[in-house]
């Protein structure tokens, strides 16, 4: 929707939570622009893309509770932006492995999670690789300055949608009451290795040979998907996505990708049912998500309870004041985006 309101608001960061609010701000008539420091839009729904390969390093998939979010996934569905998966999903223990049944449903971009965020993004005006490095101004006046010292502005609100750590360094000079709130909530971080294969995985005991996703028990490892099954990739090789448990990431954080992809893929092998051994990899890598959930919520009023809002027109969203579901940061940043429209209009 284009727009000549004279309310014009910034996000910083082009995740779900930023787009989520992007969108209904440009809904409700609300001129809209949206930085990030990535090449995209994303955050940590966004893909890597190999020569041979497409591999989420992020979210994998999500689930679907809230009425509200429901609705939205619909339209992204009937966009053709989203299909189900994972439909074979196992847990693993000590080489033991169960199907994993639950009543919820669950979807992931097609062709890559990223589609998602494409898809939010489309009309909307992104600033890609601009980093912002600080704010300047007061409330009606913002002024966003990157890392080249160029000013981008004025702006009526400015909403970050950023993790906490990121968020805070932008509003601690602006607004303690905000960047007292930004100290509440830990983000943790965590590594994913990713692994490449010539040839396939071999078919393993009681377990269905196209078996998508595995939860495990292991100190290193939670959660192994595997990318070449995922809906719209059927064209591409063995491919896995190997999902650190946060611990183990916290303590390693500054290890190398080599160190951490043998740590995973041997936790992996290790989970595996005894007899069987992977194929030699053919490319091998890791991705360090240094915020990546968060561990403690922000707690707070219950109209602000996914979101905050300042009198100056600072605002956060995002799943550290919500919950670390792909839902969580887009109910965040749709009820902050609610409050805008409703604020500026």
């Amino acid at each position: 929707m284009c727009s000549d309101s004279t309310h014009r608001i910034a996000i910083v960061g082009a995740g779900i939570a930023g787009l989520a609010c992007a969108r209904v701000l440009d809904a409700g008539g609300l001129s809209v622009t949206l930085f990030d420091k990535a090449r995209g839009v994303g955050g940590r729904m966004s893909s890597r893309r190999l020569p041979d390969a497409v591999l989420d390093l992020g979210a994998q998939f999500f689930s679907v509770r809230d009425a509200t979010f429901r609705r939205a996934m619909e339209s992204w569905r009937n966009a053709g932006a989203i299909a189900p998966w994972p439909t074979s999903m196992w847990s693993a223990e000590s080489g033991s492995w169960q199907r994993h049944d639950d009543d919820l449903e669950r979807l992931c971009g097609t062709p890559s999670m990223s589609a998602v965020t494409r898809h939010l993004a489309n009309g909307l005006a992104v600033k890609a690789e601009t980093r912002i490095e600080h704010l300047e101004g007061s409330a009606g006046q913002w002024q966003l300055v990157d890392e080249h010292g160029e000013r981008h502005g004025p702006f009526t609100g400015v909403v970050l949608a950023t993790p906490s750590p990121q968020a805070h360094a932008l509003v601690a000079s602006q607004d303690q009451s905000l960047a007292a709130t930004c100290e509440t909530v830990i983000q943790r971080p965590c590594w994913t290795a990713w692994a490449l294969f010539d040839d396939p995985l071999p078919a393993l005991p009681d377990v269905d040979d196209d078996w998508q996703a595995v939860r495990l028990n292991d100190s290193r490892l939670r959660f192994v998907v595997r990318n070449q099954l995922k809906p719209g990739r059927q064209h591409q090789g063995e491919s896995l996505s190997l999902l650190a448990n946060l611990a183990w990431s916290e303590a390693r954080l500054e290890d190398s990708e080599e160190t951490v992809v043998e740590a995973l893929l041997d936790a992996f092998q290790q989970a595996l049912p005894a007899g069987t051994r992977l194929p030699a990899p053919s490319a091998l890598g890791a991705h360090r998500w240094r915020y990546a959930q968060p561990d403690v919520f922000a707690g707070g009023e219950a109209v602000n309870l996914d979101y905050r809002l300042s009198a100056s027109g600072l605002a956060l969203c995002g799943d550290g004041w919500r919950g670390p579901r792909v839902e969580d940061a887009w109910l965040s940043g749709h009820h902050l985006g609610e409050a805008l429209v409703a604020k500026f209009t």
